[in-house]
């Protein structure tokens, strides 16, 4: 292959193929595509195309380039089948082109040199590292430079393997090397040489660390360069430094912050750099000590930096203020992330305890104006400074607010929208850490802030919202008619707005006020459907989505306050007319589907005349799901797997079903199949098809046992087998449902104890094990000792101090059978609670007001144990008592 020459036709053709492949004719597009694949078969028009790149310098460079590209895609999709000394010839004047004239045709090659290496591994190509490292001493610029860049995309892609034993641990000799470069004249190798070095700094790589010194001083000397790239690769490395050298940059903290200081203010790309900074320091503990004497400082170069620039109200199409009736492009949806149902008990804990949506909240879609400016780039200035001075309003709490209050002053009364805009942003982002101290401003500023939802800059009404419903929980403890009802009113009208940004802005924020104040919107429930109804006729297919939940998020939070016959005839019609539009396939079926499980679950028996048609496509996107799967398994690479998320979102909305229509739902559960899918789907290799199969099973337990109970011996043991924590909501709904069971077959549940009891014991008994899961294990374990105290009750003291999470629950029917259970098992071995005893006396005095039967059944228990110690022991005994505990069982069990 070494003396390969091309031939002057097959040349011109491919020529002509890349001309015309930069076209903008689709029709062009496409028969150069069927064009390229046919001519892959030939072996060497891979040379051809290396040639071009490489050898052909009287072509233009985008055609060029363009033929390494091409070659790069041959090269990762057929690596494996080439033939190899064509490989060789390709990695030869790949080499060799390493210092061609134009920066296009070096970057070309530096990406093909990484793919190959990428693709044999570097292990197969001994002679690239060191041919790469002894260019770089080349006179010629061209030649280093060219080096530098293909270095710089291999440290990038394979950092791990360049510090492994297997290629001798290169790095020993790079670092070193590439640190001689930071002052070389050029400042193009300057950055490359930091960047090469950079992408060692997580990893704390030994070679670095040896020279950390060296490089942090060198970083510092490089701090004032006047090349923006050399100072943005500077940024990153301070930026990664603290997460994994804190130690050496203490002692120049003061200067590394103002130099930072300077930065985040730059006008290109670097600030974005150095505002990661700001984030970084957040997360340290020392960020209070260090960070607290340049807060002056610091505040109003963020804030400054939460500005919209005009490139982001150009991309925003800031200017345009109506743009209802311009549909959505499929594009611009982000994909949606369904989150299986887990059966969780309601605690006290949960009562009041309203948390806003974070600013990185995982939770919500879109809950955040933040977060979300979705058609920007993911990540931009000014979401990294929104999410710095939220973070640093965490670390430093109501002691910000004096440097802040005069600079939202300032930009809140602003006669420019972008800077109005800018601070209202800002009070969203405090509103978590300095909560307190904002509240005596909140009487002044609600007010102010509803006003902003009619601004006429669609921009500074869509930001409104998301700041208003960060202090929602604030709105709902005041008295209504001074805020929440002025604010309702307002955000629903922009729900209704011309803007499709302010319609999305507002329909969250909605959802977040549905949250916190729940059953307090009942009143104004009719004026609500209708709007969220009529907005149905009204959006594009983006906000429909964001829609759907907000209607969701109603019916969870006002539940059977719903069944009412005119709310029904509002809200059912658009939702059943969508769901009669969408098909099978509709990814859009995920988010009606989960409203529908919502809605079905509020409404209770007001579901029934939807409900059939409803359930038979559950069970039709199951048992489809189902048959995908199995061909998929059984003749792997001929089929598709299919997306199993349809499976998923159909369970929850039956358990939504089941848990809504109750005894009801028995006609439709005789009619189908329902029992063999929900055995098939409980075996599926996806923890969230088996977390959501549980749940269903739990609630159709709880609505038609009679129909479940047949196949009680097959489900039992696949229960059984999943308790196991590693998958925390597989494991808590399986437990759940153990429990849900045992509640029905009573006696019956005998010959399955020993399946499920240890493992239980295991969960209970594990320090590790979440709260959640810790309260339903021991709900499941009382309702076992319930049904079968004799075979339980011997296990009593492995768990009975651990059953006192059950005092966090709330007085509901799980509580009561499982306190029953306790008492059961306690009657038949009363030692086995004495060491303990305190624990149960503690879960005895979290009831509010039991039923007067179990009320008996305690109060014997601790006047039995009282009896049985004698007094002197009952006095030293009831002398550990919290005062509040001693005062508690008195009043409540005359002790």
């Amino acid at each position: 292959m070494t003396h390969w020459e091309p031939q002057a036709e097959g040349l011109n053709q491919i020529i002509t193929l890349l001309k015309q492949s930069q076209s903008t004719d689709n029709q062009i597009q496409r028969n150069v595509q069927l064009k390229l694949e046919e001519l892959n078969h030939y072996p060497d028009f891979n040379n051809y195309l290396i040639y071009v790149l490489t050898k052909l310098t009287t072509q233009d460079e985008p055609t060029r380039s363009l033929s390494g590209l091409i070659l790069k895609n041959n090269i990762r999709i057929h690596a494996s089948t080439l033939q190899p000394e064509i490989v060789e010839y390709i990695k030869r004047e790949c080499l060799m082109a390493l210092g061609d004239p134009s920066p296009l045709i070096r970057a070309t090659v530096g990406i093909l040199i990484t793919t190959i290496a990428n693709k044999g591994g570097i292990l197969n190509w001994p002679e690239l590292l060191p041919t790469l490292c002894e260019m770089l001493d080349s006179q010629e610029y061209s030649i280093c430079e060219g080096a530098f860049g293909a270095l710089q995309k291999i440290c990038e892609d394979s950092a791990e393997l360049l510090d492994s034993n297997e290629l001798h641990r290169p790095l020993n000799i790079m670092i070193p090397k590439f640190l001689q470069f930071f002052r070389h004249t050029s400042p193009k190798i300057r950055s490359h040489a930091i960047a090469c070095i950079n992408q060692f700094i997580i990893h704390r790589t030994q070679a670095l660390m040896v020279h950390i010194d060296t490089f942090i001083e060198n970083l510092f000397h490089l701090s004032s360069d006047e090349d923006h790239e050399v100072r943005k690769n500077v940024c990153r490395g301070l930026v990664m430094l603290l997460d994994v050298r804190m130690d050496r940059l203490m002692p120049h903290m003061n200067s590394i912050i103002e130099y930072m200081l300077v930065r985040t203010q730059d006008s290109d790309d670097t600030a974005l750099e150095a505002c990661e900074f700001w984030l970084s320091l957040a997360e340290h503990p020392v960020c209070k000590e260090v960070l607290g004497p340049h807060l002056h400082k610091l505040a109003p170069v963020l804030i400054k930096g939460m500005k919209y620039s005009e490139i982001d109200i150009i991309i925003l199409k800031g200017d345009v203020e109506e743009d209802e009736f311009i549909p959505d492009r499929d594009e611009d949806i982000k994909p949606r992330f369904h989150k299986s149902r887990t059966h969780t008990l309601k605690t006290d804990a949960a009562q009041g305890s309203g948390d806003g949506g974070d600013i990185g909240d995982s939770d919500d879609d879109d809950d955040d104006g933040l977060v979300d400016d979705s058609n920007l780039s993911d990540w931009n200035l000014r979401k990294c400074s929104a999410a710095a001075l939220d973070i640093l309003a965490s670390v430093f709490k109501d002691e910000i607010l004096p440097i802040l209050l005069p600079i939202l002053k300032e930009t809140l009364f602003h006669d420019q929208w972008v800077v109005k805009e800018s601070g209202i942003l800002a009070l969203g982002a405090i509103a978590e850490g300095c909560m307190s101290g904002m509240i005596p401003h909140l009487p002044e500023l609600i007010p102010f802030l509803i006003g902003c939802l009619s601004d006429k800059k669609a921009l500074v009404r869509s930001i409104t919202c998301w700041t208003l419903s960060r202090y929602a929980h604030w709105v709902v403890s005041q008295p209504h008619d001074q805020y929440l009802k002025p604010l309702m009113e307002e955000l629903l009208k922009r729900i209704l707005d011309a803007n499709k940004r302010v319609q999305e802005a507002a329909c969250s924020a909605f959802a977040t006020l549905e949250e916190e104040a729940c059953t307090e919107l009942v009143p104004y429930l009719g004026f609500i459907l209708k709007t969220l109804v009529f907005a149905f006729s009204k959006y594009q297919h983006k906000n429909l989505l964001i829609l759907y939940d907000a209607i969701g998020t109603l019916a969870d939070s006002v539940g059977h306050h719903l069944n009412k016959p005119e709310y029904i005839s509002l809200l059912m019609p658009p939702l059943i007319q969508k769901w009669n539009m969408l098909k099978d396939e509709d990814k859009d079926l995920f988010p009606l589907l989960e409203c529908l499980s919502s809605v079905a679950t509020a409404l209770q028996s007001g579901f029934l005349p939807y409900c059939e048609p409803v359930y038979r496509r559950c069970i039709s996107l199951i048992q489809q799901t189902l048959n995908q799967d199995l061909v998929a398994t059984t003749s792997p690479g001929q089929y598709e797997s299919p997306d199993k998320d349809f499976m998923i979102v159909a369970l929850d909305l039956l358990s939504g079903l089941a848990e809504g229509l109750d005894m009801h739902i028995e006609s439709l559960v005789i009619s189908s199949n329902i029992m063999q899918l929900l055995f098939q789907c409980m075996q599926d290799s996806m923890p969230e098809v088996r977390q959501s199969s549980f749940a269903l099973l739990g609630d159709l337990t709880k609505a038609c046992f009679q129909h479940v109970h047949p196949y009680i011996s097959d489900f039992l043991p696949i229960l059984g087998s999943n308790l196991n924590p590693e998958y925390i909501s597989v494991c808590n709904n399986a437990t759940w449902a153990i429990g849900e069971i045992s509640i029905k077959l009573g006696a019956d549940t005998k010959p399955y104890i020993p399946l499920v009891l240890g493992p239980l014991i295991d969960i209970i008994k594990n320090q590790n094990t979440p709260k959640t899961l810790l309260e339903n294990t021991a709900i499941t374990i009382g309702r076992l000792g319930f049904v079968c105290p004799m075979e339980v009750a011997p296990s009593l003291q492995q768990f009975v101090r651990q059953c006192s999470s059950l005092r966090n629950i709330r007085d509901n029917e799980e509580k009561d059978s499982a306190f029953r259970g306790m008492c059961q098992m306690i009657t038949f071995n009363p030692a086995g609670v004495v060491p303990d005893f305190i624990f149960f006396c503690d879960a005895a005095a979290s009831w509010s007001n039991p039923k007067s039967d179990l009320h008996e059944m305690l109060k014997n228990i601790l006047h039995g144990f009282k009896t049985q110690v004698g007094d002197d022991n009952w006095r030293q005994f009831y002398d550990q008592f919290p005062p509040q505990l001693a005062e508690r069982l008195s009043t409540m069990y005359d002790i």
